[in-house]
């Protein structure tokens, strides 16, 4: 028998090489996991509140934790990987 339900983990990584870290759950449950992915892209513009390069949305069966990732291993919608060299954190100043 698989999970009760997914959840959307938050994630906000770096520069480099360091683990995406999580930031904060959402609390709306999915009873699959594909309905929980398709739901990651359009929940990911409400997170611009955080000081990371990159923000990830992931989804994790309920209870678990989210499986570690590298900035560098983002898979954007568009094809291609997450471009962490140029931090959009360096603008703000």
């Amino acid at each position: 028998m698989g999970p009760a339900y997914f959840i959307i983990a938050i994630m906000g990584c770096g520069e480099g090489d360091a683990a995406c870290q999580q930031v904060r759950t959402l609390d709306t449950q999915y009873q699959s996991e594909a309905a929980c992915s398709q739901a990651t892209e359009a929940v990911l513009p409400g997170q611009n509140d955080l000081d990371y390069p990159v923000v990830v949305a992931q989804c994790m069966a309920a209870g678990a934790t989210p499986r570690p990732i590298k900035a560098a291993e983002v898979q954007l919608p568009e094809g291609g990987t997450a471009d962490t060299r140029n931090s959009p954190l360096e603008a703000r100043k």
